[in-house]
């Protein structure tokens, strides 16, 4: 179980995250939703470990020991790992050689054309198309999605999936989040959109850095829809002022 407790998280300029507490149970489903600048992908990347994200206060758990302190590198051995917004690009790397070096041991081919077959990106067209500027943002998305069906990470932080990808992809993404939570891996999409946390089990709705509610997904959906513009207002709202 990946455990966030009493985390906060401070810049120079503001806070960031206050005193929130989060855990992730292996094999479900969940959604961080809020609005743009809730604090959710802060979340995300603290999670991962990113340079220059790490608690102000608080711990972050992995099955009982503390990560706090762990390297990125550290922790994508233990098998977390994120989907960026905007996937990065590898001048010079094919798709082939990057999805064969992305997990702990190389890809076969086989494998590589299956998983570009299932999120939608014929092999034979993309295998020896490069990780570059070449490739559109929907494009690099499913590269990295094929990835993530290869490397079968423990943990997966979806941080905003849907952006800048047709229809079709938001489907291969719902199979995906289905395919993570089936081999025991833990999909977290991070989203200020309901249509993507419909498809997850259970939610947080993070509003001006705090968790105003958890619960079952269409719980927190509701609260999301009704009372989300809370998260405008100076002051933080309490759970209880929920509409």
């Amino acid at each position: 179980m990946l455990e966030l407790e009493n985390i906060s998280y401070k810049t120079q300029e503001k806070t960031i995250l206050k005193d929130i507490s989060l855990k992730f149970i292996p094999g479900h489903r969940y959604a961080l939703i809020g609005t743009n600048g809730a604090g959710k992908s802060t979340i995300g990347y603290l999670i991962m470990g990113l340079d220059g994200y790490k608690p102000t206060t608080g711990r972050i758990l992995l099955d009982g020991k503390d990560i706090t302190n762990s390297s990125v590198t550290e922790r994508a051995k233990l098998g977390i790992t994120l989907m960026w917004q905007e996937p990065a690009r590898f001048d010079g790397m094919t798709i082939e050689t990057y999805l064969t070096l992305g997990g702990k041991l190389p890809a076969q081919k086989s494998e590589i054309i299956e998983a570009l077959e299932f999120v939608g990106l014929n092999p034979n067209i993309y295998l020896k198309r490069f990780v570059d500027k070449t490739l559109s943002g929907g494009e690099r998305k499913r590269v990295e999605l094929a990835s993530i069906l290869l490397i079968k990470p423990k943990y997966v932080i979806l941080d905003e999936p849907d952006s800048g990808i047709d229809l079709m992809s938001l489907n291969i993404i719902n199979d995906i989040v289905n395919y993570i939570a089936q081999y025991g891996g833990t999909p977290i999409i991070i989203t200020h959109r309901e249509e993507m946390a419909y498809n997850t089990d259970y939610g947080y709705l993070i509003c001006s850095g705090k968790i105003l509610m958890h619960g079952p997904i269409n719980n927190v959906i509701t609260a999301f829809r009704n009372s989300c513009e809370a998260c405008n207002h100076p002051n933080i709202p309490i759970p209880g002022e929920l509409k």
